[in-house]
């Protein structure tokens, strides 16, 4: 099923709700994409296999996908993409949900962790890093940054291009982001993109989450209080986040799992599926047999 959800004055949101498969589910799953990328980046094999289990909620970001394009007229934060999930399970009348977060998505469901716990029945974060410190310890090294071929390609980000070239620009975006730790297969994300630029009606680049206000995000003192359960995953090939992101924010977050996927870089692709959707549902499902 599909709706649009009205999180702001003027503002409404794609999102897509697809009933669990199998005989005994547990609570509902909100999968949480990162910056400047639609609801279907989520591939369809990981949606599936994770609906064996859970009813599946994803949806576009603002300014993605058929969500309204809202920065130009109506600049917002980090912080309000955060409230915004929110808004995603009270339109869709779930309580509380097992949230996934990939990338910018992953520090969305950290604000999340510390905002709303009680929405919370666990929470499942990869290729991200640690929400920032205020106060950050001048002893402690600071976690590696992007790779310098990514920051290359990401200044060319709002290049005016043809269809044509933005698809290419695209694939080329997915394969820095994919690693060399698993298989790329430029058809696949071709088709991907494709996708996507038919369900916006739009093949012009996506930048506004490149420019909003990023107030809010230095609470990462705050995450060792965290008591949802959570889990960590580390995608050792990831050049946008490269470890020990992953292994920081399991550390900062106390309680944390973390658990690696050997090979995975910053993109699904279809060699990583089977291995993410078992991480992701042995996190969730532990946690609703511990509630029984």
């Amino acid at each position: 099923m599909e709706r649009f959800v009205d999180v702001a004055p003027g503002v409404r949101l794609w999102a897509e709700d697809f009933p669990a498969t199998g005989p005994h589910p547990g609570e509902p799953l909100l999968l949480v994409m990162g910056a400047n990328a639609s609801g279907l980046t989520w591939p369809d094999s990981l949606v599936a296999q994770l609906a064996e289990h859970h009813r599946i909620i994803r949806y576009d970001h603002r300014d993605t996908g058929r969500s309204t394009a809202a920065f130009d007229d109506a600049p917002y934060g980090i912080t309000d993409l955060a409230e915004d999930a929110v808004a995603v399970l009270d339109a869709f009348d779930v309580p509380r949900a097992h949230v996934v977060g990939m990338s910018m998505g992953g520090l969305l469901v950290q604000l999340l962790l510390l905002d709303h716990p009680d929405r919370l029945a666990t929470a499942t974060l990869f290729c991200t890093g640690p929400l920032p410190f205020a106060e950050p310890d001048p002893a402690a090294p600071p976690p590696p940054g992007p790779d310098p071929a990514l920051l290359r390609l990401w200044a060319e980000l709002d290049d005016p291009r043809d269809q044509k070239g933005e698809i290419a620009w695209r694939v080329e975006h997915w394969r820095l982001l994919n690693g060399t730790g698993t298989p790329f297969d430029a058809a696949e994300f071709r088709a991907l993109e494709e996708r996507i630029i038919a369900h916006s009606g739009r093949h012009d680049p996506v930048v506004a989450h490149a420019h909003m206000d990023t107030a809010g995000l230095e609470r990462g003192a705050e995450l060792a209080a965290v008591t949802v359960p959570t889990l960590v995953i580390e995608a050792p090939e990831d050049p946008a986040f490269p470890p020990p992101n992953a292994g920081g924010l399991a550390r900062t977050l106390g309680g944390g799992r973390l658990v690696r996927i050997p090979g995975m870089g910053h993109a699904i692709n279809r060699t990583v599926v089977p291995p993410l959707a078992a991480a992701i549902l042995t996190r969730t499902t532990s946690a609703e047999t511990a509630a029984c």
